[in-house]
């Protein structure tokens, strides 16, 4: 299988890295991050889909140094994917020292519970970005109470001028383990972009925190014969078309969206 990121940096072209964090502890569904999804871990299924987005220069894997994310490593060495290794509770920190290690210009912030993760999807975000005049700090597809795509395909990217600030700045726990917050909470800090879709599709919830979402992208993956190269779009229409693919998911609640790991003094275990 050939993917578009390469490791070649062309001549003025920012190096834009996306960073899938992954990790294998969570609070509602332990070991997400490689629970097989029609025949490959999660992770492969974001990581390969991310890869194909064709903005991408680089991609890795930030997972932690706890024992119990040894298995992440060593899925990364096996399929070849660049991979770092760092804080446990301070996400922010691992993102910055992994996108600072690959020398990255823009950064781009991925979740490794989004199997269905649209790389065309990344590209619109990322372009948005780019192409945004008068320039800005931040954009994303998604902001706190404001969304028009589905939950499962969020992307976040930011120069890393913007990163390396909050980094520096940021002082309150959900700033530090959900990675971005202080680059968009408070208005005019920095200069930020939402990216809407023609639609709203903000009611599909199409990422994993349970048994149930995780039920309903194998169902997906299945319909699909297990490949991976169906667009967001193709979804779309295969759970319009069987409505009774949303009802398996339909009733899980959506997470607080600042939760945080409880040795931070919060409520739930937080981000990847």
């Amino acid at each position: 299988m050939t993917a578009n990121v390469s490791n070649v940096t062309r001549p003025g072209r920012p190096t834009i890295v996306a960073i899938v964090q992954a990790r294998m502890a969570s609070s509602r569904l332990p070991g997400k991050a490689l629970a097989d999804i029609g025949g490959q871990p999660m992770l492969v299924r974001v990581v390969e889909r991310a890869r194909r987005a064709r903005l991408l220069v680089k991609l890795v894997v930030a997972t932690t140094i706890e024992d119990e994310d040894n298995a992440i490593g060593a899925l990364c060495d096996e399929r070849g994917y660049a991979c770092y290794r760092g804080s446990t509770l301070d996400v922010l920190d691992r993102v910055y020292q992994a996108a600072r290690e690959h020398q990255a210009d823009v950064v781009v912030r991925l979740t490794a519970d989004c199997p269905l993760i649209d790389p065309e999807g990344i590209d619109q975000t990322v372009r948005a970005f780019l192409d945004a005049d008068p320039p800005v700090d931040f954009a994303a597809n998604r902001l706190p109470g404001r969304r028009s795509s589905p939950i499962g395909l969020d992307t976040e990217v930011c120069s890393m001028a913007a990163l390396e600030r909050a980094w520096r700045e940021a002082d309150q726990a959900y700033q530090r383990e959900h990675v971005m917050p202080y680059l968009y909470v408070e208005p005019g800090r920095f200069r930020t972009l939402l990216v809407w879709d023609d639609k709203d599709y903000s009611h599909h919830r199409w990422t994993v925190d349970t048994l149930e979402d995780l039920e309903l992208v194998r169902q997906v993956y299945g319909h699909f014969d297990g490949r991976d190269t169906f667009s967001w779009r193709e979804v779309l229409d295969l759970v319009e078309r069987e409505p009774w693919l949303a009802n398996i998911n339909a009733d899980v609640e959506h997470r607080a969206e600042f939760d945080v790991d409880t040795r931070w003094g919060g409520r739930n275990q937080g981000a990847d």
